[in-house]
């Protein structure tokens, strides 16, 4: 069992698909152009352009929408396969895990499923998920010291999130791109620039100068149905010393509404290519996110994990 940790540079690039979706209010959008040609996607050529008003008022509703949604996933639990691939033109993978993805109150802990396809050996899962039982009882419980004490970390880092996220939306421009469909939604294609205007704060908010985004956001419940983010230059982290993420890095997302009203990450596909302090790295990873479950707050994910253990079912036999 682990404890999902995301470092700031994976932080920042995965909040691209709504950290940037300030969209300028009251911006007047600039002439549209039409997106290129997306895998499931097909532009519209009769689409018009949104207007200020429109514009606004849809940035404001995809903004609630997405915090109500950022809101939600820290109550699901879900299954993640993460795919780890070569590079090049014939890629071969070279690692293949599917966790339970559970949150704890304080992050999200991971348990292993399967490895290379293999299942986990059901006296590892039981330990794993003993393991989960106990940190959900000290979560549960709000008077006990480590509880405390993992609550102020967690809060301290949603709260760093958040102004990065409001450093992001001042960070971009938005311009109305067109319309097209994806994966059967009839979206708005919104395209983010760096905005030259704005002054970073910190050596991870000017990354923002080294990248551009484009949503697919569902014209009918403006939802992001598809997000991608592309490093146009090199990234530098503290003058280069503690590493560089190299122009050419991608990653996209989607997401999907997997309750009433909810929508949450189904797809992320990262390609990275960079140096951290002397080592170089190249990261192609995929992952499938699927089989959310709501198990709430802390106390209610215990009653659920206690059930699981005196039943003695697997996961996988009673999702």
């Amino acid at each position: 069992m682990t404890i999902s940790r995301r470092s700031p540079l994976l932080i920042l690039i995965a909040t691209f698909a709504m950290a940037g979706l300030a969209l300028a209010a009251g911006q007047r959008p600039a002439a549209p152009s039409q997106p290129k040609p997306q895998a499931g996607s097909s532009p519209s050529s009769q689409a018009q352009p949104l207007s200020d008003d429109e514009l606004l008022a849809r940035t404001q509703k995809l903004l609630a929408n997405q915090h109500s949604d950022d809101d939600a996933l820290e109550f699901y639990d879900r299954v993640e396969r993460h795919i780890d691939r070569t590079g090049g033109a014939n890629p071969r993978t070279i690692d293949d895990k599917t966790y339970r993805v559970v949150p704890t109150g304080m992050g999200n802990t991971k348990i292993l499923l399967h490895e290379e396809e293999k299942p986990t050996d059901a006296s590892a899962y039981a330990r794993q998920l003993q393991t989960l039982k106990d940190l959900l009882e000290t979560m549960a419980n709000p008077d006990d010291p480590k509880a405390k004490a993992a609550y102020a970390k967690f809060q301290k880092r949603m709260h760093e999130r958040a102004q990065f996220v409001d450093a992001a939306s001042e960070a971009y421009t938005a311009k109305w791109a067109g319309r097209a469909s994806w994966n059967g939604h009839e979206c708005d294609v919104i395209e983010l620039d760096p905005n030259p205007k704005f002054q970073p704060r910190s050596m991870f908010q000017d990354a923002f100068a080294h990248t551009t985004a484009k949503l697919w956001v569902d014209r009918q419940v403006i939802q992001i149905v598809h997000a991608e983010a592309h490093v146009t230059s090199d990234i530098s982290f503290g003058g280069g010393f503690l590493g560089k993420l190299y122009r050419g890095s991608v990653v996209s997302m989607d997401q999907a509404e997997i309750a009433p009203g909810i929508w949450l990450p189904t797809h992320y596909q990262y390609d990275f290519a960079g140096r951290k302090f002397l080592f170089s790295f190249d990261e192609h990873q995929v992952i499938e996110v699927s089989r959310y479950r709501r198990v709430g707050p802390p106390k209610e994910a215990l009653q659920i994990v206690q059930t699981e253990l005196s039943s003695g079912k697997t996961f996988s036999e009673d999702p």
